[in-house]
């Protein structure tokens, strides 16, 4: 996804949506190529896998991206239920979504 992003000339951040050991949902970032700054992969890919599973709820889901998710994006993750989020190439534990002030 990242590679994909960086095709289509947008910021180099992918993101996937994992349910049981399947990716239900994917997604590059957006951002420049919409013209959307809530076009982040991870809000993306959110929106991917609820569309797939015709759910909001994902709670049977993880959330692996590139980086860190940003407070919107994990805002976003925890809103959709999601039970954790991994990020990185070393695949690091972000843990559950928590929604902060902001």
């Amino acid at each position: 996804m990242r590679d994909l992003a960086l095709e289509t000339d947008d910021q180099g951040y992918g993101a996937v949506i994992v349910r049981r050991g399947r990716i239900v949902g994917q997604a590059p970032s957006r951002v420049v190529v919409n013209r959307d700054p809530t076009a982040h992969a991870e809000m993306e890919a959110i929106r991917d896998a609820a569309r797939n599973l015709g759910t909001r709820d994902l709670g049977d889901c993880v959330l692996y991206s590139t980086s860190r998710a940003c407070p919107m994006c994990e805002a976003a993750a925890y809103w959709a239920n999601l039970k954790g989020m991994r990020f990185g190439s070393s695949i690091s534990d972000a843990g559950e979504p928590r929604l902060r002030r902001c």
